[in-house]
């Protein structure tokens, strides 16, 4: 199995692990992208789309599946308008979540469903389908808690270190959500967070002033 994949170095080695011996990964440059026809792949992996949607004319007339990075956008915002013929899917593709058994996805065409579905089972992943949402799940759950840790310092009631500490103490989580939100990058935490908001004007997801003066320092 020879599966394509471009995006941020970072997210294609967490690819690696990911897919491991299962299927061989080949890593496809931007300006090569119009080669995907002719490069014999049994899919292709876009894990940066959400921040390059302008590749999107590179993939709809394949005969293979695509997965693209669709956490920070929509399936559906995407393709509007667009005529598509390839089994498009999005998936969670973030720094620390790809790297597990679990694939986040979504769906356009829900009659595409099982042609990811048998993709995901060849290469021994499970596949849990969530709404085509901004944010999906995941990401909205472990965002909106970073969010509010961030207010949790902004008021003084505690130093980021002692958060980090008492969440994975408290919650067994692997990480603390501001080292979470470190190795992910605060860039994606407060676009993600922002394109919520954006979708719903749910305050739970208005984004902390402390987060957003980071969010511009790191630009």
């Amino acid at each position: 199995m020879k599966i394509g994949v471009t995006g941020p170095q970072n997210r294609i080695d967490e690819l690696k692990l990911k897919i491991s011996s299962a299927a061989t990964l080949v890593e496809i440059k931007d300006t090569d992208l119009w080669q995907l026809p002719n490069l014999g792949l049994t899919a292709f992996i876009d894990a940066g789309f959400d921040d390059t949607p302008e590749h999107l004319h590179h993939y709809l007339h394949l005969e293979f599946p695509v997965l693209i990075s669709a956490a920070k956008t929509q399936l559906a915002r995407q393709l509007a308008g667009q005529t598509c013929t390839t089994p498009i899917f999005g998936f969670n593709a973030l720094p620390t979540f790809i790297n597990r058994a679990l694939l986040e996805a979504t769906c356009y065409n829900a009659d595409q469903k099982p042609v990811l579905e048998e993709l995901a089972a060849q290469l021994g992943w499970q596949c849990t389908w969530v709404d085509d949402r901004v944010g999906m799940v995941t990401p909205r759950i472990i965002f909106m808690i970073i969010n509010e840790a961030y207010y949790t310092v902004q008021e003084g009631t505690a130093g980021k270190a002692d958060i980090d500490t008492g969440m994975k103490l408290g919650t067994n989580y692997p990480y603390g959500p501001f080292e979470w939100a470190g190795l992910v990058g605060t860039k994606d935490v407060y676009e993600l967070l922002n394109a919520v908001y954006e979708d719903t004007r749910d305050e739970r997801y208005k984004i902390c002033p402390l987060l957003k003066t980071e969010y511009y320092k790191a630009l």
